[in-house]
């Protein structure tokens, strides 16, 4: 039985070509679908696919209301593929510079089974890049370059020219791919060899385009270039944000997020500022991870179950997580996601809220969070301390991580947002506002009030560089 087959092909100002390549794609005599996504192109493209539908009942045209990258139509076309149960998609561009007539070659390939994907290699043949001009050659050679020894893609990882098979590809994958240009083909394949998908090459040729003008700008390669180094530094950084899991879906609809969380991780997903990233990673892995597995371990036996409130995601776990058992929880399914990335072998995530933790009584032998009670006001925190109390075993304790009043990077946030909001009138806000820092032992001591928690222990010092006050709270 054949595979559901589709080819897909992005156009914008391909009038004369898309009608040709149409021609030609038919004449292979192929089981398959082909679908065309036009970007409003100001020479008739999409009047032009429209009329050529009228005579091809496999023939479907997606129109779009303006250009908006590559990618981002390469990403439509993908979805489109899936929400139509095709098993075997076909990407290609429609300038000739991919010929039709390798599709079927590409199609018996991948029907083997041995692979994931199928990609057109520019590499492999001596004379592949007849035509093109020294510019041209220069900055793909140069991406080509760049792509191997700063993102280990040993394959051709700028083509379009690709076969994927969806069955084996889960359609979450997708959603780690952020690029909407050029970037789009590169960062797919660095995901793809992040994730070990088998990926076979095959020799094409590459002419120079047969009609119109490469779309690729100077501009555009610049920015693709930058990607790469972003790419490059955030898999150093953080490697678990580029591996592919399947999205968290056990989600309580009847939760809200007042505090905007979800906005922040997302925000988050693609990466920020490379810069303010890598050193908050950094000190997140060199420091705060140190810090808590000191107290953790101080404080629990090998094999105890841990509660983690407001996870976030969760890079500091990653010790903790292989000699304790984690359960984690947050108000943020993209944090959740996050989680899940840098902790694969988590016991339980959970989708909740702090003020009414989703455990019965006693369910846990300690509870801990990083950075979550600063975000809240004091009668917040009573509740939030009383329903820890609740879940938590007798004798069993709480390890709170909290920013105090003059710890440096509290005083450091405030310098920037003064010179960004005050000084340069950037409206930036880092993360949702702080709202009660901890201000030392006594102050700790009142803000437990009747929360029927007592504190065990109190630590601020040059652990941590004066940042965080960690607060052990013990259920009687």
């Amino acid at each position: 039985m054949s595979e559901k087959t589709l080819i897909f092909v992005p156009t914008y100002n391909e009038r004369d070509n898309a009608g040709r390549l149409h021609q030609q794609i038919r004449a292979l005599g192929l089981d398959a679908d082909i679908l065309f996504l036009d970007d409003n192109s100001p020479d008739g493209t999409g009047d032009l696919l429209d009329q050529i539908a009228t005579g091809d009942k496999r023939l479907a045209v997606i129109h779009r209301p303006g250009k908006q990258g590559i990618g981002s139509a390469h990403r439509t076309g993908i979805r489109w593929a899936y929400d139509h149960g095709y098993e075997r998609l076909i990407t290609m561009d429609c300038d000739f510079t991919h010929d039709p007539a390798d599709i079927p070659r590409f199609l018996e390939h991948a029907r083997g089974g041995s692979c994931d994907i199928v990609v057109g290699s520019r590499y492999m043949l001596q004379d592949s890049l007849p035509g093109w001009n020294l510019l041209r050659r220069f900055i793909t050679r140069t991406g080509y370059f760049l792509t191997r020894r700063l993102l280990g893609i040993p394959q051709d990882a700028s083509g379009a020219f690709r076969v994927y098979d969806l069955k084996r590809i889960p359609r979450w994958f997708w959603d780690g791919v952020a690029a909407s240009g050029y970037s789009f083909f590169f960062e797919s394949m660095f995901l793809l060899v992040q994730n070990r998908y088998v990926i076979h090459e095959l020799p094409i040729v590459l002419p120079a385009r047969t009609y119109g003008h490469s779309k690729m700008s100077l501009r555009e390669a610049a920015r693709s270039a930058f990607r790469i180094v972003s790419l490059f530094l955030q898999k150093h950084i953080e490697p678990s944000r580029f591996r592919i899991v399947a999205p968290f879906l056990d989600i309580d609809p009847g939760l809200s997020d007042p505090q905007h969380w979800d906005a922040y991780w997302a925000a988050n997903r693609g990466g920020g500022s490379v810069v303010y990233d890598a050193i908050a990673i950094t000190y997140r892995n060199l420091v705060i991870r140190r810090r808590l597995n000191l107290f953790l371990k101080r404080n629990f036996a090998d094999g105890a179950e841990l509660l983690h409130t407001g996870c976030g995601s969760g890079q500091v776990d990653a010790d903790i997580g292989r000699e304790m058992s984690i359960t984690a929880l947050d108000i943020s399914v993209p944090a959740l996601n996050a989680y899940r990335k840098a902790n694969p072998d988590a016991k339980l995530l959970k989708h909740g809220s702090i003020f009414a933790l989703p455990f019965a009584e006693g369910s846990f032998d300690g509870v801990y969070n990083l950075g979550l009670m600063e975000h809240f006001t004091p009668p917040e925190i009573t509740q939030i301390l009383q329903q820890i109390r609740r879940v938590l075993k007798p004798g069993g304790k709480a390890v709170l991580f909290w920013p105090h009043h003059f710890g440096t990077s509290v005083n450091v946030l405030r310098v920037v947002h003064w010179i960004s909001n005050t000084l340069l009138k950037r409206n930036v806000q880092l993360h949702p506002p702080e709202i009660t820092h901890c201000r030392g032992r006594s102050w700790a001591r009142q803000i437990i009030g009747d929360s029927g928690l007592v504190l065990d222990g109190y630590s601020f010092g040059p652990g941590d560089f004066w940042v965080q006050a960690v607060l052990v709270l013990k259920k009687p």
